[in-house]
């Protein structure tokens, strides 16, 4: 068995991100309390160092500089050196990628920051070559120990930036709601749309699915057509793009380019799982099948490759294999040909096998360009003679891939990502009605009981190896209870929402910022870092503010409680006036802030078929300002307290606390409905 040089105190760490660097000549530490002491006492600086286990640019730093054994030395001359996974601390990562953005206007991974002893940070930067690396740290060194006083009074400035840059005051004014502000935020907002590929006109692209909800919406209620033309064209070329993967499913995190060709090709279970619920709600609003087929790629690709056998769901897969970045998805014409035989030419037609598709080294990224209608029209082919070839090409060129080496995976499972899987499998199946999918959903929250609540309620954040582990940020939190209020939805058992009402409370009791009434990030049992945080702008994922908002204003409806409302409704006005200036930030505040301006139904369905008729009224039409409730038998809930069952399922529309006349058929129901 092969003995590694050197090992350092990673090594007992079960973040698959360290131990990747468990072996490097660097005497890397854990981020815990006794690190920061031994940094204390010898008076060194901390070098914290910042990414996770599917960067691409993480790895390279790693094998340029940080398995250097000169690098290695130099910084374990000058420097405690700390590793931290962004993923399982997003706390430290805030604070100090919060750090570089005021030093240096940017910010990315690998995350680099000097801090001194006491955590209070004076330098950093991403990415460095090694030459850059070792100047920099040898500059860093010697300015501390020449002049300490001058450093310690900068440290003092970029911590009192942090501290005050997410503060949010209490708005005193009375909440004001009008269509004003938001046709405000379009007008600012539509200035940056690519209408040629859709998304902003700049690289690189990101998906941002909760940007497209919101535009979604606003365009449902706006009847605004430029702008549903805007999302579909946004939702057709991604799916159509290489940062699609064509032949397994699935989307990697951002492309480089801006016509969504290149990826960068790490896999996230957190877009993939957003992507599913914006391609499943943008069914329901365009009734376009070929969101249907993306949506049963993405859940197949996550069945295959991102799920345990426990219910739970895996956070990522690196974007290299064989240390190359994409080797394991792209392809040369000569395999293509010896596999496709007859079918090469018509294959490298519809995948774009030309200067559109190549990529390097005689390496093709598959992408489309049209629609299979086109497509199928131009070569005077069937619509069903295509997609029967198109989905023998896939299984084909799968079983193949899956002789290759597969990119990394990382098998921790983080509470937050898996609640968006969770929530992503009950949005799926209220689409579409497959069973599976919310069998996949109910198997996931029950894992998120057994192995991830504690019998107060409170979180843990990660898991892996059959430990929980890290005290449960707001995101957690806020991600199950979103998550537990769509089962609701899909099953009409009272017990999640309970769970979503308990988490909740919790959340008032331990993360609540009385003074603002917006939420901190951490809760007040956690270690205190230089800064306590605030998440309030909406980004890759929304802000856990924005979300805990929306929670507390489906909860109140939910459970007739006007202190929720009066949460929801504080947090927004205290946001209210950012909205406009940028909407692409505040994207998630802005579908509350429809919630509001909108008439906002509760849908009580009561009888033995409750679920069926709640999926075909769901499916019928798209409502998005709803809730779904019902009961086969009985229920807890106060606003069925009063409604009788039946046979067949009575359907109440109900707004503003008051309901239409009760009715057995779907399409009457709709009729109540603005």
């Amino acid at each position: 068995m092969h003995q590694s040089e050197h090992t350092n105190a990673l090594i007992s760490e079960s973040s698959p991100y360290l131990l990747q660097h468990a072996h490097n000549p660097v005497n890397w530490h854990p981020w815990k309390e006794e690190t920061l002491k031994q940094a204390q006492e010898e008076n060194k600086l901390l070098l914290i160092s910042i990414g996770y286990s599917a960067c691409h640019w993480c790895h390279v730093m790693e094998h340029e500089s940080f398995q250097d054994v000169k690098v290695a030395a130099l910084m374990n001359e000058h420097f405690i050196n700390v590793k931290v996974d962004r993923e399982e601390r997003p706390d430290i990562d805030q604070i100090y990628m919060n750090a570089i953005q005021l030093m240096k206007q940017g910010g990315g991974w690998p995350l680099n920051c000097i801090a001194l002893p006491d955590g209070r940070p004076v330098w950093g930067g991403t990415y460095f070559s090694k030459d850059q690396w070792v100047e920099q740290l040898k500059q860093v060194a010697d300015f501390y120990q020449n002049n300490p006083a001058v450093m310690k009074d900068y440290a003092q400035k970029v911590t009192e930036g942090i501290q005050q840059s997410d503060l949010i005051s209490f708005n005193s004014q009375k909440l004001d709601v009008n269509w004003s502000d938001l046709d405000q935020t379009i007008a600012n907002w539509q200035k940056q749309f690519d209408h040629l590929d859709g998304g902003m006109d700049r690289a690189p692209k990101f998906p941002l699915p909760n940007n497209y909800l919101f535009l979604m919406r606003y365009a449902h209620f706006k009847k605004n057509n430029p702008l549903h033309q805007h999302v579909q064209l946004t939702l057709d070329k991604m799916a159509f793009g290489g940062i699609y993967d064509q032949i397994g499913g699935g989307f990697a995190r951002y492309s480089v380019d801006k016509n969504w060709k290149v990826p960068h090709f790490e896999k996230m279970l957190y877009d993939n799982a957003q992507l599913v619920s914006l391609y499943s709600e943008a069914y329901l609003a365009y009734k376009n099948p070929f969101y249907s087929k993306i949506v049963e790629e993405i859940l197949d690709f996550i069945h295959r490759e991102l799920s345990t056998t426990e219910g739970a769901f895996y956070a990522a897969l690196d974007a290299d294999s064989e240390g190359q970045e994409g080797k394991y998805y792209t392809w040369g014409k000569e395999t293509l040909q010896t596999l496709l035989k007859s079918d090469y030419e018509l294959f490298a037609d519809y995948y774009n096998l030309d200067s559109k598709g190549y990529w390097e080294n005689n390496q093709y990224i598959l992408l489309r360009t049209e629609s299979d209608l086109a497509f199928s029209k131009r070569h005077c082919l069937s619509i069903q003679s295509l997609q029967a070839k198109v989905s023998a090409w896939k299984h084909l060129l799968l079983e193949k891939r899956e002789e290759r080496i597969k990119p990394a995976r990382d098998e921790k499972v983080l509470t937050s990502w898996n609640a968006l899987m969770c929530k992503a499998y009950a949005d799926a199946y209220l689409s579409f009605g497959k069973k599976e999918y919310l069998d996949r959903a109910v198997d996931n929250a029950n894992f998120i009981f057994k192995h991830q609540m504690t019998p107060t309620y409170g979180l843990w954040h990660s898991h892996k190896d059959g430990k929980s582990s890290i005290e449960g940020f707001l995101d957690d939190y806020a991600f199950c209870i979103a998550a537990f209020i769509r089962l609701y939805e899909a099953t009409f058992e009272d017990k999640w929402l309970n769970k979503a009402s308990q988490l909740f409370d919790y959340t008032m009791r331990n993360f609540k910022d009385e003074e603002s009434g917006m939420f901190f990030f951490t809760s007040e049992k956690d270690q205190p870092l230089i800064a306590r945080k605030m998440e309030i702008y909406d980004s890759v994922i929304p802000a856990s503010c924005s979300e805990m908002a929306k929670n507390a204003f489906i909860l109140a409806r939910y459970l007739n409680r006007n202190d929720l409302d009066r949460v929801a409704s504080e947090m927004l006005n205290n946001m209210k006036e950012r909205i406009p200036k940028y909407g692409s930030g505040y994207s998630n505040w802005a579908t509350l802030y429809l919630n509001l301006l909108t008439p906002f139904y509760e849908i009580a369905i009561m009888g033995q078929d409750a679920q069926e008729k709640a999926l075909k009224f769901h499916q019928k039409k798209y409502v998005p300002n709803k809730l779904l409730m019902g009961t086969s038998s009985k229920s807890s809930l106060s606003l069925l307290k009063d409604k009788k069952t039946s046979k067949s399922a009575t359907i109440y529309v109900c707004s503003n606390k008051s309901c239409q006349t009760p009715t057995q058929n779907v399409n009457e129901a709709h009729t109540f409905i603005q």
